[in-house]
């Protein structure tokens, strides 16, 4: 392949990758092409990009892109995976996709620049999502427990004084 030709395809795979700094790797060269099909259209659907790739191009267009954390799992077939909401959705998704179809091989990734190996990525996909966080914090806003701490808090310190003052032993609270 001529340098022209190289520097053509490092530049399509920028435009495609486009802003992500978050990616997944992983080997799907063993699917069976109605597989992969199944696959690709699932992954369109939760708005997750693929794209398979020649390492060593996959490697300097990253590196253009200020992403060097996936060196080490750009080796073998690989696949780059990126997009969703969030890098957590987008690893449970893969994960969802590795249990079922047991020939695709997650090999790493990369998340706000750290390399993560296949077993991080499998951790990270257990991790609650952004709409789960936002959901458990909202919860707690709302709990009963949180009006407590807020009506404490708008009491100007008057019942965190007394309760100080009791725990010192002196019972009036003066």
């Amino acid at each position: 392949m001529s340098k022209q030709i190289k520097q053509l395809v490092i530049t399509e795979m920028e435009r495609r990758l486009g802003d992500n700094r978050d990616f997944l790797v992983i080997d799907s060269s063993r699917l069976d092409a109605i597989s992969a099909n199944k696959f690709r259209l699932g992954l369109q659907e939760q708005s997750i990009g693929a794209l398979t790739v020649k390492n060593s191009l996959a490697k300097r267009a990253l590196s253009n892109m200020g992403v060097t954390a996936l060196d080490a799992c750009l080796n073998g077939p690989s696949t780059l995976v990126w997009g969703s909401e969030d890098v957590v959705t987008l690893s449970k998704e893969i994960a969802r996709w590795a249990t079922e179809l047991k020939e695709i091989e997650i090999k790493g990734g990369a998340v706000e620049g750290e390399a993560l190996n296949a077993d991080a990525v499998r951790v990270l996909s257990k991790s609650p999502g952004r709409e789960e966080l936002i959901s458990i914090i909202a919860g707690m806003a709302l709990s009963p427990g949180a009006q407590i701490s807020a009506s404490v808090l708008g009491a100007g310190g008057r019942v965190a004084g007394q309760l100080v003052a009791i725990a010192d032993g002196d019972e009036d609270g003066s």
